[in-house]
C-alpha cells in the first residue's frame, strides 16, 4: 500500500495532474452528461466539477446497462440497479442528487420472487410450478381439453374481476391430462393477482400425516396453513390411502373451515361419486358410508365439476 507521502508525491507530478484534467473534460463532455446539463441549464460546470465521482458512477452504470451482461453477471455497485442522477433546489441553490434504480430485469424478478412467496406447495414438484405457462399452448395441445381449459380461463377472470367465492372447482379425468398442470397455472395466475395458494399432493401428504401427528406444533401450523390460505388445491384426492384419523379429523377440519369462506379446489381420477366411495373407506375401519357422504357434503356444493378429456400427456410438454 502506498504511504500518504507517496500520494502526496504523485499529486505534484505534472503529467498526472494532466491526465486527471483530461479525464475530468472527457467526463464533461461526455453526451450523457451533455444531456443532463441541456435539461437542466441551471446546473453550470463549477457545481457538475463538485459531483465528478457521481458523474462517473452514472455514465460508467449507463454504459454497463447499455450492454447488459444479464442479471447474475451485473457488474454495477448495487447488482440490478442503476444511478440515476436528479437535480433538486435546496436553500435557492440547485444541486445534484445520485439514487439507485432498479432496472427492469431486477423489476421483473422481484415480481416473480413475490409470485412465488405467494404460492406453497407441499410434496409437488416445484419445477411444475416454476416452469412458465403459454395459454396458447395450453389451449392447443390437444383440442378435446379445449372446454375445460375455457372453463379455468373462466374462473380466473371471474376472480381478477369481482374477487374469491367459497366456490372452487373439482377438476376430473384420466392419467395424464393435465391436470395438475391446470390447476397449477390457475394458482400462478391469481397468485400475480396478488392472492396466496397452496397445492398439496395427497398420496405424500396423507402418508407424512403419520409422523406429523407426532408433532403438535407442525400439525397445527400445517393445518393452519391449509384453512388459511386463498387458494387451496388437494391434488390427485382418491389416490391417498385414507386412514380415520386423517381423513375426519385433518381433512374434515380443513375442509369444514373453508367450505363457506374460501374457494377449495381438487384433481382426481375419479368422478365426484367415485371419490365419495373412495372416502368413505378407510385401511382401518373399512367402509363407512356415513362418514364418506359427511364429507362429501363439504366438497360437493361447493365446486363447480369439471370433466378433462385428452390424450395422456406425460413425459411431454403441457
Amino acid at each position: 500500500m502506498e504511504s500518504m507521502g507517496e500520494v502526496l508525491r504523485s499529486m505534484n507530478n505534472p503529467a498526472l495532474r494532466q491526465r486527471s484534467r483530461d479525464l475530468e473534460q472527457n467526463l464533461l463532455n461526455h453526451p450523457l452528461v451533455k444531456e443532463l446539463q441541456a435539461e437542466h441549464p441551471e446546473l453550470d460546470e463549477p457545481r457538475l466539477r463538485l459531483h465528478m465521482s457521481r458523474l462517473y458512477q452514472y455514465v460508467q452504470e449507463s454504459r454497463n446497462c447499455a450492454n447488459c451482461p444479464g442479471l447474475d453477471n451485473c457488474p454495477n455497485d448495487f447488482q440490478g440497479h442503476y444511478s440515476k442522477l436528479t437535480v433538486e433546489t435546496v436553500n435557492g441553490s440547485p444541486d445534484l442528487y445520485e439514487r439507485k434504480t432498479a432496472c427492469n430485469l431486477k423489476v421483473a424478478q422481484d415480481n416473480q420472487d413475490s409470485i412465488r412467496k405467494r404460492i406453497r406447495s407441499f410434496y409437488v414438484d416445484e419445477r411444475v410450478l416454476n416452469g412458465g405457462y403459454d395459454e396458447m399452448d395450453i389451449m392447443g395441445k390437444d383440442p378435446r381439453r379445449a372446454s375445460a381449459v375455457n372453463k379455468i380461463f373462466d374462473y380466473i377472470t371471474g376472480v381478477k374481476e369481482d374477487g374469491l367465492t367459497s366456490q372452487g372447482i373439482y377438476l376430473h379425468g384420466t392419467f395424464g391430462t393435465g391436470k395438475t398442470f391446470l390447476m397449477c397455472y390457475l394458482l400462478h395466475e391469481l397468485a400475480v393477482a396478488g392472492y396466496s395458494g397452496v397445492i398439496v399432493y395427497m398420496p405424500d401428504f396423507i402418508e407424512d400425516l403419520k409422523s406429523i401427528m407426532l408433532d403438535g406444533q407442525k400439525l397445527k401450523e400445517t393445518v393452519d396453513t391449509l384453512k388459511n390460505c386463498d387458494l387451496l388445491i388437494f391434488d390427485d384426492i382418491g389416490a391417498e390411502n385414507l386412514n380415520p384419523w386423517a381423513r375426519d379429523h385433518v381433512l374434515g377440519a380443513i375442509l369444514n373451515y373453508r367450505m363457506n369462506r374460501k374457494p377449495t379446489f381438487y384433481t382426481s381420477n375419479y368422478p365426484l361419486d367415485g371419490l365419495e366411495k373412495h372416502l368413505s373407506f378407510t385401511s382401518k375401519d373399512g367402509e363407512e358410508v356415513y362418514k364418506g357422504q359427511r364429507l362429501m357434503d363439504r366438497i360437493a356444493p361447493f365446486v363447480d365439476v369439471i370433466p378433462l378429456h385428452g390424450e395422456n400427456q406425460r413425459g411431454t410438454k403441457r
